[in-house]
């Protein structure tokens, strides 16, 4: 459990999957943890746990600053932030409308610069601090129908590398956080944004090829658990030099080295595959 005077993290997206697991993870390594969620109803195990709770949408630049002036306040002191909360607008490129885009960059990107800009100030008068930015294996290597999903992550990515030597000379570290397949509700949560778009027509061989690559989600044998995660997220919150980013699991391994592999050979692999399809 938490006690008085105990570093101190904020965690975002805590309803379910990486970021509950980070929140219990957290408090079993006696940090005081702020554990938020877009309806904090959604949190009543973690208080049971005991974690501190709060309802944050990462889209409210109000909300964001009050829950940071909040953790200030009150714990004297921040730590972390886990910019965790996030979600996956698949589709391919020309069937996903432009306030779609809009909706997954303001959660994706926005959402974690928004925190980022709440905290910087608090982590930089004290001379230290860590931001850790969870992001994703599609965010360094990128694949057909997944576009403006990866188009976020690899904002994201590119984001934090360029924010980790700016804040450095003050003492703060800036870390990502890379998973590949997750065995959580995040594939859920693809799935019916997925559902909600008006195909074109012209991309079916994506949507079978989507379909067929759910097989990679929750139920695959190289999906990783969220605690898995979370312990990447912990040590990355305590080692004294961290990595700047830490990739988990098989697939998040095999697409650092993708990244890699020139463009047209990859793109004669998607073609390959869809063809399979057909």
């Amino acid at each position: 459990m938490s006690v008085a005077g105990s570093k101190t993290v904020l965690i975002t997206g805590c309803s379910s999957g990486i970021g509950r697991a980070s929140a219990r993870a957290f408090l079993e390594d006696e940090w005081r943890v702020y554990a938020t969620a877009r309806d904090e109803d959604d949190l009543g195990g973690l208080v049971d746990a005991g974690c501190e709770t709060a309802s944050l949408d990462v889209t409210n630049d109000e909300a964001v600053n009050e829950v940071v002036s909040r953790v200030v306040e009150e714990a004297g002191r921040l730590d972390c932030l886990v910019n965790n909360a996030g979600y996956g607008q698949f589709g391919p490129i020309e069937d996903v409308p432009a306030e779609r885009v809009h909706e997954q960059f303001e959660v994706n990107v926005y959402g974690p610069h928004r925190l980022t800009r709440a905290v910087l100030p608090y982590m930089r008068d004290r001379g230290r601090g860590r931001i850790i930015n969870v992001s994703s294996a599609a965010g360094r290597v990128s694949t057909p129908g997944m576009g403006i999903y990866n188009g976020s992550k690899f904002a994201l990515e590119g984001m934090t590398d360029a924010l980790r030597p700016e804040v450095e000379e003050y003492g703060i570290d800036v870390v990502l956080i890379e998973p590949g397949p997750v065995d959580s509700a995040f594939d859920e949560r693809a799935a019916a944004e997925l559902d909600g778009l008006e195909p074109s027509g012209a991309y079916d061989t994506y949507y079978e090829l989507y379909r067929d690559t759910r097989s990679l989600g929750p139920d695959s044998p190289v999906a990783v658990s969220p605690r898995v995660v979370a312990d990447s997220i912990l040590t990355a919150a305590n080692v004294p030099n961290p990595a700047s980013r830490y990739q988990v699991g098989s697939v998040a391994r095999a697409s650092e080295v993708g990244r890699f592999v020139p463009d047209r050979m990859r793109d004669k692999a998607y073609k390959l595959g869809s063809n399979v399809l057909r």
